[in-house]
């Protein structure tokens, strides 16, 4: 694929939207890592092309998103966690603006960024977007929900589902190890896991049975796992994990192979490829978690857009 560039200094608008109360932000200031972004590219590209927002909770970005449209701001760079990037992106897209997208990762999971090779440094990351080099990114959509890097249904997505987000500031990932060692206690210890998961592909008529799925957009999966090994978000379709077996023991194995980064070494995980995903569940509305947020439930309908985002990074 030819790389594609575009000048930065051609745009008339660049918004900077900091989520603040994304990651963990006791120990090394991200605010001032973020404010040294903003004025290296206010001294690059002037002042007036250069606004800098910042949020303390999801609901503030209609106020900002108005203020994108508004101003048909060229750039928008999304200085938070996967969450963040994928809700900014999700509501500046439905108002039919497409701007070009960059990431700063300042939360607490940030596999967009670490795909892109983004920095956390402010020197490094300004240089690297100042080249303008264009990566084509696919998102997925489950249910009308926006996702870029990975969708749970399973063990995981009920971690995610029961995890506040006062907890998650403070405690970080050990928020979901936490709970995630509550629900094996809870659900798994003592018995087989009750969930069942019915899976079609491309509307073909074979459907598979499944006890937890990954539907991956990206390597990654948890901050640092590569599960999908040669998956790439400029592709347009999804990598899909089906994990089959339901007791404790495969549970321990799953792990350990989550671990190891070798699903592929258990024949009780399918791992395939497709483009459209249908998915229910023997309960009904099971919680399904997106780039790390519990966003919407089964039944399921997971499909890829058809026109990539364009982030500079």
């Amino acid at each position: 694929m030819a790389i594609k560039y575009t000048d930065i200094h051609k745009f008339h608008k660049v918004v900077i939207v900091y989520n603040r109360n994304s990651g963990k932000q006791f120990f090394a200031s991200m605010f001032a890592r973020i404010n040294e972004v903003y004025r290296l590219l206010k001294q690059e590209l002037g002042t007036r092309k250069v606004d800098f927002v910042a949020i303390e909770r999801f609901n503030e970005l209609e106020g900002v998103v108005d203020y994108i449209v508004e101003e048909k701001a060229d750039w928008v760079i999304i200085a938070g966690g996967d969450g963040t990037i994928r809700a900014g992106i999700e509501k500046i897209y439905k108002r039919g603006h497409r701007p070009y997208i960059s990431v700063f990762p300042a939360g607490t999971v940030n596999l967009v960024a670490k795909e892109l090779n983004m920095s956390i440094e402010p020197y490094r990351w300004f240089y690297r977007v100042l080249r303008g080099v264009v990566c084509p990114v696919y998102m997925g959509y489950a249910n009308g929900n926006s996702f870029i890097t990975v969708a749970g249904i399973g063990f995981d997505s009920l971690v995610v589902g029961r995890v506040n987000e006062k907890t998650k500031k403070f405690l970080n990932k050990l928020a979901y190890v936490l709970e995630g060692g509550v629900l094996i206690h809870k659900e798994v210890l003592f018995k087989d896991w009750q969930y069942k998961f019915n899976v079609r592909l491309d509307d073909e008529e074979k459907t598979y049975d499944a006890a937890s799925i990954i539907v991956g957009k990206s390597r990654y999966y948890a901050g640092r796992y590569n599960l999908f090994r040669g998956a790439n978000m400029s592709e347009d379709f999804f990598h899909v994990a089906l994990f089959t077996g339901n007791t404790q023991g495969h549970f321990a194995r799953y792990a350990s192979l989550i671990g190891l980064e070798a699903l592929e070494l258990d024949p009780t995980i399918k791992i395939l490829q497709a483009r459209k995903i249908e998915i229910t569940c023997n309960v009904g509305e099971f919680p399904v978690e997106l780039d790390g947020d519990a966003v919407t439930a089964t039944p399921l309908v997971i499909e890829m857009d058809s026109t990539p985002i364009n982030f500079i990074g």
